[in-house]
């Protein structure tokens, strides 16, 4: 965006000035301040206007080149901010940086911050349930390191890995709000796979220099005040330093001042918790529903009744990054569950939390000198919460409660003397803004008071002024008046001159009257005429100091806020929990998940036109690692397949699960391999989206991963998709020589011949019920497998209309009778009618395919075995047609 027009335009200092803070920010929108109002010059107010829908004007209109300008009144101004921040664009706050009033010539200026999406404060701005991360990403010495903030909460971390496919799903899971890149990624070949992941209106690039290692982490160093980052773990993650410290730089640079509320940075390994790619969040639909991306129908939406934004925060936190270690997996089921039977103590609990504001976000504000006095009430009165909560928590067992494992001995007192600080100072009815006066108590402050009763009572004060003076002098007809050229004065008459006291001071003689002042009416005159001035400055001298106060103690308001989001959460699982019957999983090292009567956690909440049917299902590392599931479309497979990974996910997290009994084992991945839809913006068709997704899993899947795919092949040919079905399913089985637990839904019944070959590979279907050529959904998942799936059944329910549906009965008939036949025309009649439910099967041919077969196989070249099983199947194939079913 460039501020100045190819046509001249007539400057004046004030433009000279407002460009030349332009030339430094050509991305953002430039606000600046002029009195009451953020003025936009140029180019920025032709983008802007439309978008904050304000009028577009022009200054100097009567000039052959009238500047465009808008403006937006400084009050408001958040709002405005925050509209253009949606809309892709950066703004860059200009303020005065002195007086008006006491300016010699133009009023200084200069920008005190750059908003950005990653870079937003105000609570206003903010998603509470969401982080708002900004992420950097660097690549050095063959590995890819990543770091990400939230300057709202203080949130830092940071890691790196020599995988790239590693990295760039961590980033998915991150999904930041903006992202900074070294200039030098747009030509470097193994970066620009991850420029490929954001739109360019979230990316920022910087300066390569700021991305140098060395000065990286020195700047971090710096930042936490410590000799080396050895305390942290990541002295030896360059990459990851590199991103960390690019992180500080571009922060400083757009806020304008060192954020001395990130205080600590956490290394991280991005396989130490249960791993799951962008595809498989967003199939569990965790986050995001499929269909319209909203929150709705989604875990999170379930699983989230905190009371807290913090809580909120922190469970998806658990969502996103579930637990591999058992110890720690069951610490958390035993707090839910201890919290679950205290429902007395958990309810107490809960509603001292409804109390708890954002600390996190108010702490943030505060120390970087965006906190107003209403979020000084906030942080008081959330602090005044603590004590009751901890009082109810320490008739709890469980270490996860136990309030010195989130405050450290002392820290709770500190915070017991900052909220009654805050009661004493900060007026209940404080307005939002911090320079006009109103927001502390009069008691607080001795010179406060003085100042408010004069402010307040000066009317009251001359009355009662004039009453003593007209008794000392015995002149009934003085009179105390005011006016702005004299001041405060004494009007007596000068028929009563005579009896003017000696100490008074004559200031004006009138015809009829002389004025006088008294030492003590000019000590009240100096006090009244700037006793609001005073006021306001003295209450925002006073507002500062508290603050300052408050920053002194915001790392124990950070750690209160953490201990405060664990709590929650803990006690959400467990009021979950209770309101919809969940239990308590037990975790196993035996590497089976067996679950009875487990529920869709979702589904079962969305249903209203009939009843959650529960479903059991067992995999092991012996007899059931791969279950291959058959049955029509609409039967509920993919609920079933669903709830199993859903269930392993909530376990790891803490949480209790749906169901009537579930003892799970750890996964360290979960992959799902789901329904394509064509990516045709990016060239993919539904096949390659399939064999992408595939390959992903085949290439990352362990002994220890659960992988669940429903359908694969589809895209393509029946012979190739049921071949690389059939392929896939067998490599699953003998994976590493140990097999990967996987769910197999399908709809290419040959697959189940797979039972017979693979010793772990056992078949279930969703049982249906037929009734006069109708079909009834039973969603019950029960052992063996179906050879139809009654498609055309499917298509009535779906609203083919009839006439359809007859012809397609005698099509398939017609095609049964043998791979070469023809259907016959629209309305001529079948060789046999087509009486109950038919269903064709791609491999089943007819019988003199079967002798075709015998005749051309090549024994010779056959073990005995691999014969047998040859001649079983064809023999298999010969029953099917001489019974009617090929």
């Amino acid at each position: 965006m460039n501020a100045q027009k190819a046509t001249p335009v007539k400057t004046t200092p004030m433009i000279q000035q407002y460009l030349s803070i332009k030339e430094q920010y050509t991305d953002a929108i430039l606000f600046y301040r002029m009195g009451d109002f953020y003025e936009m010059f140029f180019e920025d107010a032709e983008i802007a206007a439309p978008v904050l829908e304000v009028a577009l004007t022009s200054r100097n209109k009567s000039d052959a080149n009238p500047i465009p300008m808008c403006g937006v009144p400084v009050k408001a101004a958040d709002a405005y901010i925050g509209r253009l921040i949606d809309n892709g664009f950066k703004v860059a706050v200009c303020e005065q940086t002195e007086d008006p009033a006491t300016a010699k010539g133009l009023v200084k200026r200069d920008v005190v911050r750059v908003v950005t999406p990653g870079m937003i404060i105000d609570n206003e701005l903010l998603d509470t349930h969401v982080n708002n991360y900004v992420l950097a990403i660097s690549r050095n010495n063959g590995a890819v390191g990543l770091s990400y903030i939230d300057i709202s909460t203080g949130t830092f971390r940071l890691s790196e890995s020599g995988d790239a496919r590693s990295v760039r799903d961590e980033v998915m899971r991150i999904a930041p709000s903006e992202v900074v890149i070294p200039e030098s990624a747009r030509a470097d070949d193994q970066m620009t796979g991850f420029l490929s992941l954001f739109p360019e209106t979230m990316m920022t690039f910087l300066d390569d220099g700021d991305f140098d290692p060395v000065t990286a982490g020195k700047r971090l160093t710096e930042q936490f005040r410590t000799r080396s980052l050895e305390g942290f773990g990541c002295e030896r993650m360059t990459s990851g330093v590199s991103a960390a410290g690019a992180l500080i730089a571009y922060v400083n640079q757009t806020q304008k001042q060192d954020i001395n509320h990130v205080t600590g940075l956490e290394a991280y390994n991005i396989d130490q918790h249960l791993l799951m790619d962008d595809i498989t969040r967003r199939n569990l639909e965790l986050t995001a529903n499929l269909r319209t991306g909203g929150r709705r129908g989604t875990l999170v939406d379930i699983l989230d009744n905190c009371v807290t934004a913090m809580g909120s925060r922190l469970l998806r936190q658990w969502m996103q990054y579930p637990l591999l270690e058992p110890a720690h997996i069951t610490e958390r089921l035993d707090a839910v569950a201890e919290v679950k039977d205290q429902m007395t103590s958990r309810r107490q609990i809960r509603e001292a939390l409804k109390t708890v504001y954002d600390l996190e976000r108010l702490a943030s504000k505060t120390v970087m000198g965006r906190a107003n006095a209403r979020d000084l009430l906030a942080l008081k009165r959330s602090l005044q919460a603590l004590p009751d909560i901890c009082k109810e928590l320490s008739a709890l067992s469980s270490p996860l409660f136990a309030v010195d494992s989130g405050l450290k001995t002392g820290e709770l007192a500190h915070l017991d003397q900052l909220a009654d600080l805050l009661e004493s100072a900060i007026r209940d009815d404080a307005p939002a803004a911090i320079a006009e006066g109103g927001m502390i108590k009069p008691d607080y402050n001795p010179r406060l008071e003085e100042l408010i009763t004069i402010s307040r009572d000066s009317k009251g004060w001359l009355a009662q002024l004039e009453a003593r003076e007209k008794e000392k002098t015995g002149i009934n007809t003085l009179k105390v008046r005011y006016n702005k050229v004299f001041g405060y004065y004494i009007d007596i008459p000068k028929s009563r001159m005579s009896a003017v006291p000696d100490h008074y001071i004559r200031k004006q003689t009138l015809v009829n009257s002389e004025r006088y002042i008294t030492d003590e009416l000019k000590t009240f005159e100096s006090k009244a005429l700037g006793a609001e001035e005073q006021r306001a400055a003295l209450e925002l001298e006073i507002f500062n100091d508290i603050r300052h106060q408050v920053m002194a103690n915001a790392e124990s308001i950070y750690c209160a806020a953490r201990f405060v989001a664990r709590v929650d959460v803990l006690c959400n699982f467990a009021e979950t929990a209770d309101n919809n019957g969940y239990v308590k999983p037990s975790i196993n090292d035996d590497g089976v998940i067996d679950i009875e009567e487990g529920r869709h956690p979702v589904v079962e909440k969305m249903l209203t036109d009939e009843r959650y049917v529960p479903n059991s299902v067992r995999l092991d590392n012996d007899e059931n690692q791969l279950l291959m599931i058959t049955g029509p479309n609409m039967a509920g497979k993919s609920t079933v397949l669903r709830q199993v990974a859903l269930l392993s996910l909530m376990a790891q997290m803490g949480a209790f699960v749906p169901a009537r009994k579930a003892a799970l084992c750890i996964v360290d991945r979960i992959f799902t391999r789901v329904g394509a839809l064509d990516n045709l913006s990016s060239g993919q068709s539904t096949f390659m989206v399939e064999m992408e997704e595939t390959a992903n899993i085949i290439n990352n899947a362990t002994p220890q991963s659960l992988v669940v795919i429903d359908e694969i092949g589809r895209g393509t040919s029946t012979y190739d998709g049921l071949s690389i079905a059939w392929a896939v399913a067998e490599h699953l089985h003998d994976l590493g020589g140990k097999g990967v637990k996987t769910l197999f839904a399908t709809h290419y019944h040959e697959l189940t011949e797979l039972e017979n070959l693979k010793p772990r590979i056992r078949n279930f279907n969703i049982a249906v019920k037929e009734w006069n050529d109708e079909i009834i959904f039973l969603r019950k998942l029960v052992a063996g497998s179906t050879a139809r799936s009654y498609g055309i059944q499917v298509a009535r329910l779906a609203g083919i209309p009839d006439n359809i549906i007859t012809r397609a009965k005698h099509i398939l008939f017609d095609i049964e009778q043998g791979s070469d036949a023809v259907p016959g025309p629209s309305g001529a009649a079948p060789g046999h009618p087509a009486a109950g439910p038919v269903q064709l099967s791609f491999f089943e041919e007819p019988e003199n395919t079967v002798i075709s077969k015998l005749k051309n196989i090549d024994i010779s070249r056959m073990t005995p075995l691999a014969a047998l099983n040859y001649l079983n199947n064809l023999k298999k194939k010969a029953e099917k047609v001489s019974s009617g079913h090929g």
